[in-house]
């Protein structure tokens, strides 16, 4: 049965265990929920694995930093650390997260990366030359750590992270290995759902993080349609770990349609970032809470259950807190300032990568010839409370004598309202920053098309452009505006 829920994640490291100094306090021990608490989440979710451990004392699996003292660094001393000290208090560090999650009036789902499986034997490993699933010792622990969660604590369910591949750990099968053993990989859901849902202290539910395209899923050897059709889970949550910046426009629609035939929820996933150090002069910056509403704007328009995020700036504080309640009502993003940034490729997922229309490269002027980027806004332009809607293109190379048009929807726009800036302060050379106050000519709701074309070049310069960003900023007021 499909469950609106507002879901934040913790991955029981970075803003966690690796931060506290040992031995941990109470206090410190409740912060993951702690700082949630009071906000729209009603579903806390806890990472509770890396590949090379566990972070709780498991009967099955490696905890973390068992088999690695002395310690080389800090954060992983801390980590091993915190926990030993709750347990020589008598507490299960995880035990702690759960009961305070239920004090609060949350529900908690613990999460299993799927491709990690520390204390295994090394040869099964992917890393190491191993085959992953394809070895029935590694499905069996894997179940068998899933069963401890389910039966041994008082979680709400438990999450399978198949997405957190690449980038977080490594694969459950070799590409050579996938077509044979998509079927073994559905039998395995099947088996931890029965499982899950059939626990001696009542039912529980089960979720997985998949990837945002099918085929993506199928290329990993996850059929999630037959997951969907088979009901072998409550909920998903489709993303890609290793692209942190967040996507108002992630191809989901697929997901929602089929998961919801079947009476099955989806997630939203709302990355943090807004950049991240793949491009030259640029850092892992968080998006700002515009960018975020957008993006959980356009899920909306999707027809989502709710939302799910992570790594808010921290220590979470009053504008993460006000953010986290806002996601929690589809109505509070309706009239709020948006911030609409078109997804880059993704060259760290190589061919994982679910595809994006930027960066777009124009090498030579092509007068007849226009480039497409589609996109996606939920704000209604007719709307008499939006105040104004600017649409921004970073393009490189760019000089102030090229002849460019830009067209939105087909009809060209006034050349005449566009502001020129440095595309960077880094390297103010490279390009420029047009902005386009779209006060006359405005978007649709819904799928919209930006095309642009390189009409022609000053004399002896041949080079071509390259459109790096496109975005679009919407802003509300409170009383009708007079263009509307």
């Amino acid at each position: 049965m499909r469950k609106h829920r507002t879901i934040y994640f913790n991955d029981a490291r970075h803003y966690y265990l690796f931060v506290f100094e040992p031995p941990m306090r109470l206090e410190d021990a409740w912060v993951p929920i702690d700082e949630v608490a009071g906000t729209a989440v009603d579903t806390f979710v806890y990472g509770v694995s890396r590949s090379d451990g566990l972070f709780y004392p498991s009967k099955i699996g490696l905890q973390f930093g068992g088999d690695r003292r002395p310690f080389q660094h800090a954060h992983e001393w801390r980590a091993w650390e915190n926990m030993q000290s709750l347990i020589a208090r008598g507490l299960n560090p995880l035990t702690v997260l759960v009961d305070r999650a239920h004090e609060k009036g949350m529900d908690f789902f613990a999460s299993l990366r799927m491709g990690g499986y520390g204390g295994m034997d090394p040869e099964h490993a992917l890393a190491t030359g191993g085959r992953g699933f394809f070895h029935p010792e590694v499905r069996d622990h894997q179940y068998a750590v899933l069963k401890e969660l389910a039966t041994q604590y008082a979680v709400e369910g438990v999450e399978l992270d198949f997405a957190a591949s690449p980038g977080g750990s490594h694969f459950w099968l070799r590409p050579e290995d996938v077509s044979e053993y998509t079927p073994v990989m559905t039998d395995f859901v099947r088996k931890a759902a029965e499982m899950v849902r059939s626990r001696p202290d009542g039912p529980a539910q089960i979720g997985a993080r998949v990837y945002p395209t099918e085929e993506l899923n199928l290329k990993t050897g996850l059929d999630v349609h037959t997951w969907l059709r088979e009901g072998l889970v409550d909920f998903v949550v489709p993303m890609l770990y290793i692209d942190f910046v967040v996507d108002a426009n992630m191809p989901v629609g697929w997901l929602v349609q089929a998961a919801h035939e079947h009476d099955i929820s989806v997630y939203g996933m709302l990355q943090p970032y807004s950049s991240d150090e793949s491009r030259r002069f640029y850092t892992a910056d968080n998006a700002t809470a515009a960018m975020v509403r957008a993006a959980a704007a356009n899920f909306w328009e999707l027809g989502v259950d709710g939302l799910y995020t992570w790594f808010l700036p921290w220590p979470l504080s009053e504008p993460e807190r006000s953010l986290l309640t806002q996601l929690g009502d589809s109505t509070l993003v309706q009239e709020a300032d948006k911030h609409y940034v078109l997804r880059r490729r993704c060259d760290a997922a190589s061919e994982y990568d679910y595809g994006a229309f930027l960066p777009l490269e124009i090498p030579s002027p092509a007068p007849e010839k226009y480039r497409q980027i589609p996109f996606s806004i939920a704000d209604d332009p007719a709307n008499d409370r939006m105040r104004s809607i600017r649409l921004r293109i970073g393009v490189s190379n760019l000089v102030s004598a090229d002849r460019l048009e830009v067209r939105l929807n087909g009809t060209p726009l006034a050349t005449g309202c566009c502001r020129r800036a440095p595309i960077r302060s880094r390297d103010p050379y490279a390009g420029q920053l047009l902005e386009f106050c779209l006060e006359k000519l405005r978007p649709r709701k819904g799928r919209n098309v930006l095309e642009i074309s390189l009409r022609d070049r000053p004399a002896d310069f041949e080079g071509g452009i390259v459109v790096e960003d496109v975005e679009l900023l919407v802003e509300y007021g409170t009383y009708p505006t007079a263009s509307a």
